[in-house]
């Protein structure tokens, strides 16, 4: 086998937390034949019920997990020493009456001191991928805070809501979910995020011409994609965690496995200025990998309609942005 490669994984002990370590010790993730140790990473105050999520995943015996190592998160250069991958999973949740600039700002401590970590202590070819909402402003804020780690390693989750969106259209459609393609979302993890039905396939055909309801398409679709995560906290009384768990999963293997523009799959990223972001903003693109870096797709045409969701979750980007704009050195 190769050399193990070391996963960190920050709120380890919580639920996305424990549905992640499992299959990323399975070998499902990085392949049968590549160890990993896993750095499970918890706050003080439940930093214990790592021990029995190591008890589990000693239980499990994988043959692909090469080790596991505990660290409370006071710890975080410890933590991330040498690791090849990070994935912020811990963050502050929105609690009630609490407004999303509130959590950003309680969320921006936390991410400044993940930042200079990674910085200090990650392997030279270090990725990060943030989880934790708001991940978009959170990712931007570990990276600003990391500025010797290239900008190409930072991806936010927007996985999440392109498998949401995949499979509303595919119900629609009375299709397989596999038969869905490039259904992009554009922007932020947010109740303004774009999810991209117009360049969108089912089948190989276009989705509009598939679904045959426009006004669908642009009103209920949307909103449901947009609005899905409350409906579930409604549904179960709890936030999304294996949903969740599966797309940060779903992203780092479409990060790692080379991809063209007929499977472009998405992710935010630090943005180049392409289709007019603010360069420097952690934005939602469609992406294809080589299996290192990955790529923005260019050449999308929008309409005025999508033209319009863009500038609204862009809009609420740059705001994000200004909100913790003494959290961003350089």
């Amino acid at each position: 086998m190769a050399e193990p490669i070391r996963v960190a994984v920050t709120g380890a002990a919580g639920n996305i937390g424990y549905a992640l370590v499992f299959r990323l010790a399975s070998g499902e993730v990085f392949g049968p034949d590549q160890p990993v140790i896993l750095h499970l990473i918890e706050v003080p105050p439940v930093v214990s019920r790592l021990d029995g999520v190591q008890m589990e995943l000693d239980d499990c015996a994988f043959p692909t997990l090469a080790g596991v190592e505990k660290f409370d998160s006071d710890h975080l250069e410890d933590a991330f020493a040498n690791c090849n991958w990070v994935l912020c999973v811990g963050s502050v949740p929105r609690k009630a009456g609490m407004e999303r600039g509130d959590l950003i700002r309680v969320n921006g401590p936390i991410f400044t001191s993940t930042g200079k970590a990674i910085q200090a202590a990650a392997a030279d070819d270090v990725r990060v991928l943030v989880v934790g909402n708001p991940c978009n402003t959170n990712c931007l804020i570990a990276m600003h805070n990391a500025p010797d780690i290239p900008r190409d390693r930072w991806y936010a989750m927007t996985m999440l809501d392109q498998n949401r969106a995949a499979t509303q259209l595919a119900q629609k459609a009375g299709r397989p979910v596999a038969d869905v393609k490039n259904i992009i979302i554009w922007g932020n993890h947010s109740a303004t995020q774009y999810p991209d039905f117009f360049n969108a396939s089912i089948g190989g055909q276009p989705a509009p011409q598939v679904i045959g309801d426009d006004a669908w398409l642009q009103s209920d679709f949307i909103t449901t994609v947009q609005k899905r995560g409350a409906a579930v906290i409604e549904a179960r009384g709890a936030s999304s965690a294996a949903s969740a768990a599966n797309a940060a999963l779903d992203t780092v293997k479409s990060i790692i496995t080379p991809t063209d523009a007929e499977n472009s799959f998405s992710a935010a990223i630090c943005s180049d200025g392409s289709y007019g972001v603010d360069e420097g903003l952690i934005f939602g693109y469609p992406l294809t990998s080589d299996g290192n870096s990955c790529s923005i797709v260019q050449g999308i045409e929008h309409s005025a309609f999508a033209q319009e969701k863009i500038q609204a979750t862009l809009d609420e980007l740059r705001s994000e942005r200004d909100t913790v704009k003494d959290l961003l050195p350089g």
